[in-house]
Order: structure tokens, then C-alpha cells, then sequence
């Protein structure tokens, strides 16, 4: 009753505002940051005294930045073919080992998600090429798509991918810069440790023993049939952009160049040198989750500067104390099940690990991590978008229902198991921390 008989009314009815907006993301189709950008300002101007410039002031410009030049890059390189490509060779390394070839694609997808397409674009890629080779090999589907989903996930916080860089950047921007390395990393190992335990367990090791002798047709991602990895050549345009994006990789990693505005000038030299057409490339940016991530931080900016935000961490205090990266890990996978990962939920909860971990004498990067972790391993389910992708690219022979169930429990699972392993690997281990 004391927390709640000293509540500043308008930190109240901000944070009211951002309970609605991740209400409404849960149960309708309106756009969320939308409706956070008009929730900030009403609140901002007509609650908290502050002026529409100073509420403007909150659209987070460095991370829009980023968020374009890296996706309009990786999306000219969907476009012309050439990430189709590298998928499509890679599929010959397994050598008809049909134990071997879930590893592969997981793997692949990690490598995909981890060099800039981001989760979505590389399940996108991924999932008809792997779902078509798992019912011609007898892999069954569940086991594919898992593995598609979990590899992709596995590479979505690496510092030049989408995810990862809405992750840092709303991180850097409430005092919590620097752990881009930590972020990966950390993500990576949980998911690598969740699906190679659920692939073994679910008949993995048989599978390893069956060989596949004839010729595996693999199509692209846009459901063509190909003739085989081992046909796949690369033309000049597709050189050219796996030199650019090699280049500001590596760029990135050593010389310490802003990877948005690093792919900004790569996008615009692939469409000089005829390697890309950036006006289709613009067509199939995800605007909308661009919008929706930059919108949610308009309205966590109000928070911070209403009280809003200190007092959702006053209210997440008391049930996280139990167990703080279970308790984290577990709630924000909860709510990312029927919520966007990247742009409602991880920018809502994030803002408060650096004191929330003071209050607890948790390491804030624990915290961060769990629910990062937390927040993607419920993500295969068949109401996210990774695990739709995997349900839609099904083999003619699967029993889609079927799928869809196991799917479904598979990501309802993923709320407890994210707990678990968080508190495992953040708390009791102490591993990336």
C-alpha cells in the first residue's frame, strides 16, 4: 500500500500509457508505435507539462538512422540473388548426411542473422530451402523448423543486425553501452544449448546415422525450384556485394566505422555499380517495425522524464527478487508470445536493468541478458513470424496442424524454459557475465 499511496499521478498515467500500447500489440492490428508516438504526447503535453518539442525530442534519430542503412543494404543483397546463393551452396556441404543437414541449416541461419539480414530476412531465406529438404529426406518438420528458427534467433543480437542494434542502441541510450559483445554472445549460447538439447532429445541421434543418396532439390526463397547446390555459381553483382558487406564487417569490427551509416554507403555503391535497385529495396524494408521500435522509445522517453519508468521498476522490484533472471526471462517471453520481440517488448523492459540491478545487486548485464533470451525463445511459435515462416514453407506431406500444435506448445514451453536456463547460465553459473 506505501508504494502505491506515494505514486506521482502522472508517472502513473504514463505508465498506464505504455500498458495500453503493449496491450493493444498483443490483441489488434493497430500499429504500435503509432499509437505510442500520440500516447507521448498526450501524456507529454497535456499531462506532464512539456512541450511537443520536447516530446519530438524523444524519436530516437541515431537508431532510425542505423535501423534503415542496415536493413536497405541487406535488402538489396535478398534482392539481387546473392544470399540465396550462399544458402543454396551451402546445403552441398552436408554430404547426404541426414542427421547432419539440420545442423547445417541451423548453422546457417546463425551465420545469415549474424552478418546483417537479422532473424526474419534469414529465416525468410532459410525456411523453403530447409523445410523442402527435410520432407525429400525424411527430417521431420518440427525438428527443421526449430532448428531454422532457434539458428536465426541465435545470431539476432550480433551488433550489425537489426535486432541487435535496436537492443544496443536503447541500452546505450538508458546508460547501458558497451555490451554489445555480451549481448550476442550471451543470446547465442542459450539458444545453441535450448535447441541442440531438444534436437537430441527429440531423435536427433537417429538420424545421424541415415544417409541420403540421390540429388536434393533446394529452392530459393521465393519458392523456385533450384537444380541442386552443388549448380549454384555467383555472378559478378553477387561478388560485388558479398565484397561490400565483407567490407563493412569488417570495417565495423576494426576500425571502429558506424555500421548504419557504413551501410548506407554500401547500399548506395551496389545500386552505382548496378549491383542492386534500392527503389525496390526501399518496397520491402520493415518500415513497420522500424516505426513501431522508434515510437515505443518516444513514449519510454516520457517516461523517464514523467517518473513512469521508476515506477515499472518500482512494480517489477518485488516479484524479480525471488529470482531475478528467471522472473525477467520468463515474463518478458510470456508477453512476446503474442507481442513483437525487438520492437514492443525488449524497448519497454530493457530501459530498466541498470537500476533494477542496483536495487538487487544483480549484474545489470544478467538482467539484460535474461531477457534478451527470454524474449526470442518463444519466437518459433507458430504466432510469430519465424515460426509462420517455417509453417508456410512446409513440405505438401506434412500434417500442417500437427505442426502447428507442436509449435505452439514448443513456444508456450519456451516461457519456462527461458527462465530456467537463464538462471542457469546468468545466475548460477555466472557464464557472459
Amino acid at each position: 500500500m506505501d508504494l502505491f499511496s506515494s505514486v506521482d499521478p502522472v508517472a502513473a498515467v504514463s505508465l498506464g500509457a505504455l500498458a495500453a500500447a503493449i496491450v493493444v500489440s498483443c490483441t489488434i492490428r493497430l500499429h504500435v508505435g503509432f499509437l505510442a508516438i500520440s500516447l507521448a504526447w498526450l501524456v507529454g503535453v497535456y499531462a506532464a507539462g512539456m512541450s511537443a518539442r520536447e516530446v519530438m525530442a524523444g524519436f530516437p534519430a541515431r537508431l532510425f538512422l542505423t535501423l534503415a542503412g542496415v536493413t536497405l543494404l541487406f535488402s538489396l543483397a535478398q534482392l539481387n540473388g546473392t544470399l540465396d546463393r550462399v544458402a543454396q551452396r551451402a546445403v552441398s556441404y552436408a554430404r547426404g548426411n541426414v542427421g547432419v543437414m539440420p545442423m547445417m541449416f541451423f548453422l546457417l541461419a546463425f551465420l545469415l542473422a549474424s552478418i546483417g539480414p537479422g532473424n526474419i530476412a534469414s529465416t525468410a531465406i532459410i525456411a523453403p530451402m530447409a523445410m523442402a529438404v527435410a520432407g525429400q529426406v525424411g527430417v521431420p518438420a518440427f525438428l527443421m523448423a526449430i532448428m531454422v528458427g532457434m539458428g536465426a534467433n541465435a545470431g539476432s543480437l550480433s551488433p550489425i543486425a537489426p535486432t541487435g542494434v535496436i537492443v544496443n542502441g536503447v541500452m546505450e541510450q538508458f546508460g547501458m553501452g558497451g555490451y554489445e559483445l555480451y549481448n550476442y554472445l550471451n543470446n547465442m549460447m542459450a539458444h545453441t544449448v535450448v535447441v541442440f538439447t531438444a534436437y537430441f532429445a527429440f531423435g536427433g541421434l537417429k538420424l545421424l546415422g541415415r544417409y541420403h543418396a540421390g540429388a536434393v532439390d533446394v529452392p530459393s526463397s521465393d519458392g523456385t525450384e533450384g537444380g541442386g547446390a552443388g549448380g549454384v555459381t555467383f555472378s559478378r553483382t553477387h561478388l560485388v556485394t558479398l565484397t561490400v558487406i565483407a567490407t563493412l564487417i569488417v570495417s565495423v569490427i576494426f576500425f571502429d566505422v558506424d555500421v548504419g551509416l557504413g551501410a548506407f554507403a554500401g547500399a548506395v555503391l551496389l545500386s552505382l555499380l548496378k549491383a542492386g535497385d534500392e527503389l525496390e529495396a526501399v518496397k520491402i524494408m520493415p518500415w513497420r517495425v522500424i516505426m513501431m521500435v522508434c515510437g515505443v522509445t518516444v513514449l519510454i522517453e516520457v517516461l523517464g522524464a514523467t517518473g513512469g519508468l521508476d515506477l515499472f521498476t518500482d512494480l517489477i522490484e518485488r516479484p524479480a527478487a525471488i529470482a531475478p533472471t528467471f522472473i525477467m526471462a520468463a515474463s518478458t517471453g510470456f508477453i512476446s508470445i503474442y507481442s513483437s520481440t525487438s520492437g514492443v517488448v525488449l524497448p519497454a523492459f530493457l530501459p530498466t536493468v541498470a537500476e533494477l540491478g542496483q536495487r538487487l545487486s544483480v549484474e545489470p548485464i544478467a538482467l539484460a541478458s535474461a531477457m534478451n533470451v527470454g524474449g526470442h525463445l518463444v519466437d518459433v511459435s507458430p504466432l510469430s513470424t519465424l515460426g509462420a515462416l517455417c509453417m508456410a514453407a512446409a513440405h505438401p506431406s506434412v500434417d500442417t496442424r500437427d505442426l502447428f500444435n507442436k509449435l505452439m506448445a514448443w513456444g508456450l514451453s519456451m516461457t519456462v524454459v527461458g527462465g530456467l536456463v537463464s538462471w542457469l547460465l546468468f545466475s548460477v553459473l555466472g557464464i557472459g557475465v
